[in-house]
């Protein structure tokens, strides 16, 4: 049977784009609980027999894989979303001087954005900074803690603990934006409306392809 066509939609993220998405938000929360267990009294049931240590360094295997299952699932997704993360021009200026208005909900005058936006930019680029500082002190303290001394074991903590700190922040921000301009679907179905892209992304949506945007039913696996 013939899928209906659903006008108005456009596809923002593939199938394997948005698993690795999840994927990579179960296992950070499952490392900030796990975490939390050593820092937080009320969670210090989380520790009992050493479950939160394996669950933590569970979880951690799977976040560092993330970024590699990626890059060998998407590759040239992945590239492009590193290289754009770390490009900055002008009209990103111009996006960031809007950038109290749309902290609060207004869109009004928002400069024309690509694939990702100034704020989005910002976002991608420290999550893989902090990224690559959590992952790499979390591999000092696995299997080198006992060469770190006193001095270098606090230094280490210290960096793993504000690199979760930070990526916690980042997460908070990402789901505010997230539910303010109703931007769930993008990872849910993997399509926007037509209004959000064009509101968002205006330059990226104009290079899109009438059949990129007039999507089918079904299509979604086929895309991924």
């Amino acid at each position: 049977m013939t899928s209906a066509v659903k006008p108005g939609l456009v596809q923002r993220y593939k199938l394997a784009q948005r698993v690795v998405h999840w994927l990579g938000v179960g296992s950070f929360l499952i490392l900030l609980l796990s975490g939390l267990a050593l820092l937080v009294p009320q969670l210090a049931f989380l520790a009992a027999g050493g479950l939160s240590r394996l669950l933590h360094r569970i979880a951690a295997v799977g976040f560092m894989l993330m970024p590699i299952v990626y890059v060998a699932i998407v590759p040239h997704d992945a590239l492009e979303l590193l290289k754009e993360s770390f490009t900055y021009t002008g009209k990103d200026l111009k996006w960031f001087k809007h950038m109290p208005a749309y902290v609060l909900g207004s869109t009004k005058g928002l400069p024309p954005a690509g694939r990702i936006n100034a704020g989005q930019k910002i976002h991608h680029a420290m999550t893989f900074i902090m990224f690559v500082t959590v992952a790499g002190s979390g591999l000092m303290l696995w299997f080198g803690q006992a060469g770190l001394g006193p001095e270098g074991l606090a230094l280490v903590l210290s960096v793993h603990d504000m690199s979760m700190l930070g990526l916690t922040v980042l997460m908070i921000g990402h789901m505010y934006f997230t539910f303010l301009y109703g931007a769930l679907p993008a990872m849910t179905t993997g399509y926007v409306s037509e209004d959000y892209a064009r509101m968002e992304h205006a330059e990226w949506y104009e290079t899109l392809s009438p059949k990129t945007v007039a999507v089918t039913e079904g299509e979604d696996q086929k895309a991924a």
